[in-house]
């Protein structure tokens, strides 16, 4: 068979996937009232031979908005919707993953509650982040994100508490995991890194300190649905939205030590070359990640091909790879990568925002 490896089937936790060709979280900036429909539903259906879906970065509250027309996972129509997406999934054979997203300093007034400051481990701007917000005049784009304030630290607890009840709606809409986002330069890595943290109390200063809110929202979550049904997102060495970390490396390492000893399903490691940067990381990072982070599974993401992903499971540093503009052009990829066929392009004009076109149009290969 071709890309043999990658259609061995493969334990996560307590689910046993298919195949190992994961759906990477994508925001599409589809949900203008933050609650998924038939659309969503359509779209994510339409995707559910991937091993994994990871649902696009979902919002936590209200407080963790940093672009419009995002989803949310606050209220029970959230809820529903979302409960209508998983169904949509399940009823294909699919398994699905929510990611819980707080933004954090990537944000602006104008999409934050009555136009309060967004919220961040230090009052730092991020230089370069932009969010993106609607206009007076309907129409919706980027715009540089504000300063933030610190977030206090007696606020932090109902922070945590958020992300429980996010992860406890995610149970009861019947998601199969749930994928912490800490990643990207948002909240939870503005916490871990040197450059957005300056922060005197527990939560800044030593690395320990740095990493301590991620692992409190890890878990958080595994009190809902347990360590056999939890990932985290991380992205070592990114250098997005302003985001600066002299500790880089040794942040990775303590959070894959930290992560394997609360028995996580799995460690998604998004590239820091994905948007275009320079740095990448070395396969001698790859394995030492792989030594710590030993008992779950580890998840590539940014720039793999079938090919690449065979090597790397080969290579023993990852298990699966997730892909996400190939799962944007391509809802049947794992047939396509199974059959060597050729692959649709992405327009990437229709990447953010609109509706079917460029969201749930793209065809299937002709049986």
């Amino acid at each position: 068979m071709a890309h043999s490896k990658l259609f061995t089937p493969l334990k996560v936790g307590a689910l046993d996937l298919p195949n190992r060709i994961i759906m990477a979280p994508l925001t599409r900036s589809r949900t203008p009232d933050t609650i998924p429909g038939e659309m969503q539903q359509t779209y994510y259906g339409q995707r559910a031979s991937a091993g994994l879906i990871i649902s696009e970065a979902t919002n936590i509250s209200p407080t963790a908005v940093g672009y419009v027309y995002t989803p949310g996972m606050w209220n029970d129509e959230q809820e529903a919707g979302w409960k209508g997406v998983v169904e949509a999934v399940h009823a294909k054979g699919g398994h699905i993953a929510m990611q819980l997203w707080h933004v954090g300093r990537v944000s602006h007034e104008m999409v934050q509650p009555n136009g309060q400051q967004p919220v961040a481990p230090s009052a730092l701007r991020g230089e370069g982040a932009q969010a993106f917000v609607e206009f007076e005049d309907g129409t919706a784009g980027r715009h540089d994100a504000s300063t933030p304030r610190a977030l206090e630290t007696d606020e932090i607890p109902g922070l945590i508490e958020e992300y429980r009840q996010a992860a406890e709606r995610a149970k009861r809409a019947g998601f199969d995991m749930v994928e912490v986002h800490a990643a990207n330069a948002y909240l939870l890595q503005q916490f871990m890194a040197t450059g957005s943290n300056q922060r005197t109390d527990q939560y800044g200063g030593s690395l320990e300190n740095r990493a301590r809110l991620p692992l409190e929202v890890v878990d958080a979550v595994v009190d809902v649905f347990g360590a056999d049904r939890v990932g985290i997102r991380i992205s070592p060495f990114i250098e997005i939205f302003g985001l600066k970390d002299d500790e880089a490396e040794e942040m990775a390492f303590y959070l894959a030590e930290q992560l394997d000893k609360r028995g996580l399903a799995y460690l998604h490691i998004n590239e820091p070359d994905w948007a275009g940067g320079d740095i990448k990381l070395t396969d001698d990072f790859r394995q030492a990640m792989r030594q710590r982070f030993s008992k779950g599974a580890v998840i590539y993401c940014g720039h793999y091909t079938a090919e690449r992903t065979e090597q790397a499971i080969e290579q023993g540093y990852a298990d699966a790879a997730a892909f996400g503009r190939p799962f944007i052009a391509n809802p049947d990829l794992p047939e396509r990568f199974r059959l060597k066929a050729a692959l649709n392009e992405p327009n990437p004009d229709t990447f953010y925002g609109g509706g079917a076109e460029g969201y749930i149009d793209y065809p299937f290969l002709e049986k």
